[in-house]
C-alpha cells in the first residue's frame, strides 16, 4: 500500500487522528504528512477547507476587528512635514488577523468582536467570513463606528507611527460576553487581545481560570497592556513584545539576559508561560522549566505589518496540536517569516506544510 493510500486508510478509521499520529503510523515526518494532506485535499480525496482531523479543535479569538490603512512613504519620512505616500486598505485588528492566520493554517476558528453598522464593518466581516472564519457570534452596534488603524511606513517597511480609533470596543461588556458563554466554553483554546475594556479582560481571565479553559493573551500595545490586572492567574500564555514586556515586568530590557529576567517577573504574576517577541532578535520564552532564547529565521523583509499576529497564530497552531512551547514558538517564527516576505498583513503562503518546511530548513545539517 502506498503512502497516500495508507493515510486515507487511517483517516477513514479515525477521522480525528492527528498529523503526528499519522506520521508515526506511516513512518514518515510530520511535515511530509502535511504535504500529502495538502495534495489529497487539492485532488478532492479529502473534502473541505481542511481535512476533518483539525475540526474538533475550536479556537475562539476575541478582540479587535477593524479597517487597516497603510500609508507607505515614497521617500524617507520627515516628521513635522508633508510626506508623499501611497495608501492601501485591508481588514485588520489583532484578534481578526490571528483568526484569519489560524484559518489559513486549517484551524476551526471563530471570531467574537463588535463592529459599527457601517460599510467598513460589513466589509470587514464579509472578508473575514470568506476566509472560513465563523463570525456569527459578533455584534453589529448601530450607533458606533467600526474601529480603524492607520500605520505610516517608512521606505524600508518599518512602522514610523500608528493611529488607532478603537473606542467601539469599550462597548463590549462582560454581560455581552456572558451571553456568548455556551459558545466560548466549547473552545479548545481562547485567544484574547487587550482592545477590550479592563472589566471585560478581567472577566475573561477570571472565568476561564475558574472553568479551566486555556486562555492566551496578546497585550497589543504598552498603553493597552496597562488594562491588565496585577494577577494573571488563569492565563496559559501571554505574548508581549519588548515594550509591553518592559511595562509588565516593571524594568528596562536592553539585552537577552534582561529579557529572561523580565519573563520570569511576568511569570511571577501568575501566568503559566511567557513568550516575548523581539523582532530581529527573535523570541525569549519562559516556562516552569526555565527560559530560552530562539533566534529568528533569516528572511528579506518586505513589510513588518502583521508579523506579530502571524507569530501568535503559529504559536497557537502549535499549542493546540500538542506541540511543546518551544516548538510552538518555532512555528510562530516560521509564520512570522512568511508574513514578513509579503506586503499583505496575512500571508497567502501560510500553510502548515510551509511552517514545518521552514523549520526543517533551519535545522543544522
Amino acid at each position: 500500500m502506498d503512502k497516500e493510500s495508507q493515510i486515507l486508510h487511517y483517516i477513514r478509521m479515525n477521522p480525528f487522528i492527528s498529523q503526528q499520529e499519522l506520521a508515526c503510523k506511516v513512518g514518515i515526518s510530520r511535515s511530509a504528512i502535511a504535504g500529502y494532506i495538502a495534495n489529497l485535499t487539492k485532488r478532492g480525496e479529502i473534502k473541505g477547507r481542511a481535512y476533518v482531523l483539525r475540526e474538533e479543535s475550536l479556537i475562539i479569538c476575541i478582540g479587535g476587528a477593524n479597517l487597516d490603512r497603510k500609508a507607505r512613504s515614497k521617500q524617507k519620512v520627515r516628521l513635522h512635514s508633508s510626506n508623499p505616500v501611497t495608501i492601501s486598505e485591508s481588514c485588520g485588528g489583532v484578534a481578526r488577523n490571528i483568526a484569519e492566520n489560524l484559518g489559513r493554517l486549517g484551524c476551526n476558528t471563530s471570531l467574537i468582536t463588535c463592529i459599527g453598522d457601517d460599510k467598513e464593518g460589513k466589509w470587514v466581516l464579509d472578508e473575514t467570513r470568506k476566509n472560513g472564519i465563523d463570525v456569527s457570534q459578533s455584534w453589529v452596534l448601530p450607533t458606533e463606528r467600526t474601529g480603524t488603524y492607520t500605520a505610516l511606513l517608512d521606505t524600508d517597511g518599518e512602522m514610523v507611527i500608528s493611529l488607532a480609533n478603537m473606542d467601539i470596543y469599550d462597548k463590549l461588556t462582560p454581560e455581552m460576553l456572558a451571553e456568548k458563554w455556551s459558545h466560548i466554553a466549547a473552545a479548545r483554546a481562547i485567544f484574547l487581545d487587550t482592545n477590550l475594556s479592563a472589566e471585560s479582560i478581567q472577566y475573561m481571565i477570571t472565568r476561564c481560570r475558574d472553568e479551566r479553559i486555556p486562555l492566551y493573551l496578546d497585550p497589543v500595545s504598552s498603553a493597552k497592556a496597562e488594562k491588565l490586572p496585577e494577577r494573571l492567574d488563569g492565563l496559559k500564555a501571554i505574548l508581549p513584545n519588548r515594550e509591553e514586556a518592559e511595562l509588565l515586568a516593571g524594568m528596562a530590557i536592553e539585552s537577552i539576559d534582561d529579557c529572561r529576567t523580565a519573563s520570569e517577573k511576568i511569570r511571577a504574576r501568575g501566568v503559566e508561560n511567557v513568550v516575548v517577541t523581539l523582532g530581529e532578535r527573535g523570541v525569549v520564552f519562559a516556562t516552569e522549566a526555565g527560559t530560552m532564547h530562539l533566534k529568528p529565521i533569516q528572511a528579506e523583509v518586505v513589510d513588518v505589518t502583521g508579523a506579530g499576529d502571524a507569530f501568535a497564530a503559529g504559536f497557537l497552531y502549535g499549542i493546540t496540536n500538542d506541540e511543546t512551547v518551544g516548538t510552538a514558538c518555532r512555528l510562530g517564527l516560521a509564520a512570522a517569516t512568511l508574513t514578513l516576505q509579503t506586503e499583505q498583513s496575512v500571508s497567502p503562503l501560510l500553510r502548515p506544510e510551509q511552517l514545518y518546511a521552514l523549520l526543517e530548513e533551519e535545522q543544522p545539517s
